[in-house]
């Protein structure tokens, strides 16, 4: 396994190493010890497997206060472009956004730490699955508005399909002020 940290403190991108062979592959999709070696804590209590069409974009989403939620997010079917934002308080790179392609050919895996704001827009029809450091709590959800002009995520999508209720999510100055 091999993990790729990248600009923002705690985000984690997982590269499982595949052996393949004329059966077809396997991989380790988790290891304990490996994932605390490389300071991705390991505290998980849900799991989640959703399906979205080509088109799709959801989030950004994230639960607050006692309900955080850190995530290992990954795709088993179809193909991914995975966003996380950084809404941490305080933190040097509040505001900036960094986005994986999660690919079920590679396998790859997303932590994103609590605090962070997370979607993803799907490139091909996938099955998405993740784990939760937390239990879900509605009255402690939040989210930012996807298609924020101050966040700029570049998305690779020209017209996304986007639930009413992500719609109305806050623009980014806006939850900037709550938080």
């Amino acid at each position: 396994m091999e993990f790729v940290y990248n600009k923002i403190k705690g985000l984690v991108e997982i590269q499982p190493k595949v052996i393949q062979d004329n059966r077809g592959y396997f991989f380790e999709s988790f290891r304990a010890d490996k994932f605390e070696e490389n300071g991705v804590p390991v505290n998980f209590v849900q799991a989640n497997q959703s399906f979205s069409e080509k088109g799709v974009l959801r989030g950004l989403h994230l639960q607050m206060g006692e309900f955080a939620q850190a995530k290992l997010v990954k795709v088993v079917v179809g193909k991914v472009l995975d966003v996380a934002v950084d809404l941490r308080p305080g933190s040097e790179t509040f505001g900036a956004w960094h986005s994986v392609l999660l690919d079920a050919e590679r396998h790859n895996m997303f932590y994103i730490p609590e605090g962070f704001g997370h979607g993803f827009y799907t490139i091909e029809d996938a099955v998405f699955q993740y784990q939760c450091s937390n239990y879900y709590n509605k009255a402690s959800e939040s989210g930012v508005l996807w298609n924020d002009k101050d966040l700029a995520i570049d998305w690779q999508a020209e017209q996304p399909i986007v639930s009413e209720k992500d719609q109305i999510l806050p623009a980014f100055l806006e939850f900037a002020k709550l938080v």
